[in-house]
């Protein structure tokens, strides 16, 4: 096995799935050395140095390349195909985006069942997955507390295998869980997301806002993923908007249909609301969509300060 035979692309934003992948392969190399690399860190050119020179102590390497969308230049990506076309039996080359698609050239050096893209659960995927996980371990729990746990965890399995193994430690197997123990757990021992900077956003707290920003940066999460999340709260801001307006904002059917079940997230929306109209909502998602659009974009601007902008902008929106 030799070439793009022993190259890998696994694409798309469900983490779990693409985390398990990754690991098949270490399993059918466990004297394997494993070097992992983040482009915008390490130059093209280190990591392609790395690729080709040998390893003296190991018997097999694999290479992992994480935010592999952002190689984009043509010599780079000339020089990573060539890696891929000359290399070692003993190298394995894994790329790995949340994107779906990597630049052209790039995302032809892996093929069949070595090039996948893994994409968010279904609705009733989620459910299941998290129903399963709980019985698997002993645990009597119903839609309220699925519910709760969708809304306070990413969506991704690995997010929520997590997030559902940490629970676990504190929830009694004696007797039903109900869903204000899993918020109480969840909103107490939670690490930071776009979920809990929304938070910070909702009451217009600037300083925890860009405390919650550092963590996730700091933690390598994707300052485009933290974006996608920020959209899908304002979105289901404007929903619950529109049910204020209507008078139905505390209707539990009407909450929990744009996905508002556990008190602290309706707690949440509440408090936003009294920052962010309608227009000031769809302010937030041109901003956000325009950040996206920067960050994705050649600028010298570091990551960073464009998010630590962005946050500035976002809660000088609110009233």
């Amino acid at each position: 096995m030799s070439g793009a035979a022993n190259s890998y692309i696994f694409l798309g934003p469900e983490l779990g799935k693409k985390q398990d992948a990754v690991d098949s392969i270490k399993k059918k190399f466990p004297a394997a050395e494993t070097s992992v690399f983040y482009v915008g860190e390490t130059s093209i050119t280190e990591i392609a140095d790395s690729i080709q020179n040998h390893s003296l102590f190991a018997e097999s390497r694999i290479i992992i390349i994480k935010n592999a969308e952002l190689i984009k230049k043509k010599d780079e990506i000339e020089l990573l195909v060539s890696c891929v076309k000359n290399l070692e039996n003993d190298t394995v080359l894994i790329f790995l985006s949340d994107e779906n698609r990597l630049s052209a050239g790039l995302d032809d050096c892996a093929h069949g069942a070595n090039r996948q893209v893994f994409y968010e659960l279904f609705e009733r995927d989620k459910n299941e997955w998290v129903m399963s996980f709980f019985r698997r371990e002993g645990f009597s729990i119903d839609k309220d507390c699925i519910a709760a746990i969708l809304e306070l965890v990413e969506n991704n399995t690995e997010a929520l295998r997590r997030e559902c193994s940490r629970l676990i430690l504190f929830l009694p197997k004696d007797k039903p869980v109900k869903a204000c123990d899993i918020e109480k757990w969840l909103s107490h021992n939670r690490e930071e997301s776009a979920f809990t900077l929304f938070t910070r956003i909702a009451n217009g707290d600037l300083s925890k806002a860009l405390e919650s920003l550092s963590v996730m940066l700091a933690a390598k999460e994707k300052a485009q993923k933290i974006l996608a999340g920020l959209t899908s709260c304002f979105r289901k801001l404007g929903d619950y908007l529109t049910l204020l307006e209507s008078g139905n904002a505390n209707n539990n059917f009407e909450l929990k249909k744009i996905g508002l079940s556990s008190p602290k997230a309706r707690d949440d929306y509440a408090a936003a609301s009294r920052r962010y109209n309608i227009d000031a909502v769809e302010a937030c998602l041109a901003l956000t969509a325009e950040y996206d659009t920067l960050l994705r974009s050649p600028v010298n601007v570091m990551e960073n300060v464009l998010m630590d902008r962005y946050i500035l902008k976002i809660i000088k929106t609110g009233s």
